[in-house]
C-alpha cells in the first residue's frame, strides 16, 4: 500500500499516476477528503471552526489569518499549501493532487478552479493522469471563475481576469485575461 509520502514524491518528480496502488491511494484519499468537504460544506461554521475542519482536511495546521467563505471544494486536500493573509471566496475546487501553492497576501474569487492534473492525448493511456503544480507568488488576485491549469506559475502581484483560463506562467504585476489568458497589461507600481 502506497504512502501519502510515497504518492507526493511521484508528483514532485511529475510521474505519471497510473500504477493501481497509486489509483487505490487516490480513490481512499478522495473518500476521506469528500467526508471532510462535506461535513465542512454542510452547514455554517465560525472561522476558527472551518480553519480546524481545512486543518484536518490539509493535514497540517492553517494559517490564522487565512479566511474561507464555504462551499470548498478539494478532491484530494494533501497537498494545498498556504501563505498568510489568504482569502479564498465561496465554490472554489482544488484539484490538488499535483499541488497547488498559494502566497501571502493572495485573494481568491468566487468558483475559481485549480487543475493540477492532466490526461495523456494517446488513447491507450487517456485514463492515466500526470501531475503538475500550480503555484501562485504573493500578492496575487484571482477573479470570480478563473481556471489555472496544471504546471502554472503566476508571479507576484499579478492579476487574473475573471473568467480567464491559465495555460502558461503568468510574469509578476500583470493582469492576464482571456480564454486562453493573455497579457492584457502591466502593473504600475
Amino acid at each position: 500500500m502506497i504512502t501519502l509520502q510515497q504518492f507526493l514524491a511521484l508528483v514532485d518528480e511529475r510521474k505519471p499516476l497510473d500504477a493501481p496502488e497509486v489509483g487505490e491511494f487516490m480513490d481512499r484519499m478522495s473518500d476521506e477528503a469528500r467526508r471532510l468537504t462535506f461535513e465542512l460544506n454542510s452547514r455554517y461554521h465560525t472561522p476558527d471552526e472551518v480553519r480546524t475542519i481545512l486543518s484536518r482536511l490539509f493535514g497540517k495546521p492553517v494559517p490564522a489569518t487565512l479566511r474561507v467563505f464555504p462551499p470548498f471544494y478539494t478532491d484530494f486536500g494533501k497537498n494545498i499549501h498556504l501563505g498568510d493573509n489568504v482569502f479564498i471566496n465561496a465554490c472554489c475546487q482544488f484539484q490538488d493532487h499535483g499541488g497547488v501553492v498559494i502566497g501571502d497576501d493572495c485573494q481568491i474569487g468566487h468558483a475559481v478552479v485549480f487543475a493540477t492534473l492532466n490526461h495523456f492525448e494517446d488513447t491507450v493511456r487517456r485514463k492515466a493522469t500526470h501531475p503538475a503544480p500550480i503555484i501562485l507568488g504573493r500578492g496575487v488576485w484571482v477573479g470570480s471563475n478563473a481556471t489555472l491549469l496544471q504546471g502554472v506559475t503566476v508571479g507576484d502581484h499579478a492579476i487574473i481576469a475573471a473568467g480567464a483560463v491559465v495555460t502558461r506562467d503568468v510574469p509578476p504585476c500583470t493582469i492576464v485575461g482571456g480564454v486562453p489568458a493573455r497579457v492584457i497589461r502591466h502593473i504600475k507600481e
